[in-house]
């Protein structure tokens, strides 16, 4: 292997194009060399020297790719990671890690058997706000917690045509699209939870797939809240939080997703700081004190991808902490449709 490591790409849609393509391109870590995609058009006007292959099969039987992402739709995860470890290459996947538990344990096990690399794309642990919320936590501001709040809300109230995310099957909808996020936050600041207990729906006219969920995780000294919905025509809540000492409000998203589709790199000076009307507020009985959100960056995720394969680094995104969060929204579905609290067994 040399000091570069040659990635592709199994994928080339929304994740492919505006998430992995940009920081790869920009590292010089990484070379991104093949992508397997029916969207040739998209990858030539992102970069014409990348090569488009047929078929995940011809990509992986490439002995110069050191690296896959599959950043393909939730029921194709396992089968493709899985055959791209076969294959004896190390892999990032496209949240969420797997569907199920068993097929997140086959992974770590083939993973561990091949003395491969295998994580999940958990970017939003380098959001902007997650990030200052994290310096919040450690520095005491907020004391010891008692309640913690996600939202990732958007207003999509017509069910959209023509996506895999809309249409009733395996890994589809918004528990599996928005949830890794959220529950992975959770499981960062707190770790695994005791209990969880789920409200999960169908909210709008025609939809065939969940786009309403309310997950609750009980801890023994505080309570996580995660919500997420398509129909919340003002989205900006992100965060309430509440300690012994005081509370923080943070609203609006992450910009780095935004900043990504406007075809901008992220290799700017000012790249991931927010405006200042998106800074969050700290309650305390000193006061009101406004919070300067700390820059986002989605760099460190791939800088570690690349130390922990070419210099025996520790992951940061390890794939039980993946398993993990696969295995929560598994409760979480139980929960909602057995109307009762599930254990955390792991």
């Amino acid at each position: 292997m040399s000091s570069i490591l040659n990635v592709g790409l199994i994928g080339f849609g929304l994740s492919g194009r505006y998430f992995h393509a940009p920081f790869l391109k920009v590292n010089p870590r990484f070379n991104l060399t093949k992508v397997v995609t029916r969207n040739a058009a998209a990858v030539h006007e992102f970069d014409p020297a990348i090569e488009i292959v047929d078929s995940a099969e011809a990509l992986l039987a490439d002995a110069s790719i050191d690296l896959v992402f599959v950043c393909t739709p939730n029921d194709l995860h396992f089968p493709y990671a899985k055959a791209a470890l076969e294959a004896g290459k190390h892999v990032v996947i496209e949240k969420p890690f797997t569907n199920t538990t068993a097929e997140a344990d086959a992974l770590i096990s083939l993973a561990k058997e091949k003395n491969l690399i295998v994580s999940a794309y958990q970017n939003r642990r380098w959001d902007a706000d997650f990030l200052t919320i994290q310096q919040l936590l450690q520095d005491g501001s907020l004391g010891d917690i008692i309640e913690f709040e996600g939202h990732f809300d958007r207003y999509r109230p017509e069910v959209a045509q023509g996506t895999w995310k809309e249409v009733a099957a395996a890994g589809a909808g918004t528990l599996y699209n928005l949830g890794p996020h959220l529950i992975d936050q959770a499981l960062v600041l707190f770790g695994t939870p005791q209990k969880v207990t789920a409200t999960i729906k169908i909210i709008r006219p025609g939809g065939e797939t969940d786009d309403y969920f309310d997950i609750r995780l009980d801890y023994a000294d505080k309570s996580v809240i995660l919500k997420a919905s398509l129909v919340v025509f003002e989205n900006g809540l992100r965060y309430v939080i509440h300690g012994t000492k005081g509370s923080f409000i943070k609203s609006g998203l992450d910009i780095q997703e935004d900043t990504l589709r406007k075809n901008i790199l992220p290799n700017t000076e000012d790249w991931g700081q927010e405006p200042e009307s998106q800074f969050g507020t700290l309650y305390t009985e000193a006061g009101k004190t406004i919070v300067p959100t700390l820059p986002g960056h989605y760099t460190p995720f791939y800088d570690n991808i690349y130390e922990a394969i070419a210099e025996g680094k520790e992951l940061i995104v390890k794939p039980q902490h993946a398993r993990n969060t696969t295995r929560v929204m598994e409760l979480a579905i139980e929960s909602s449709q057995l109307g009762k609290t599930m254990v955390f067994e792991g």
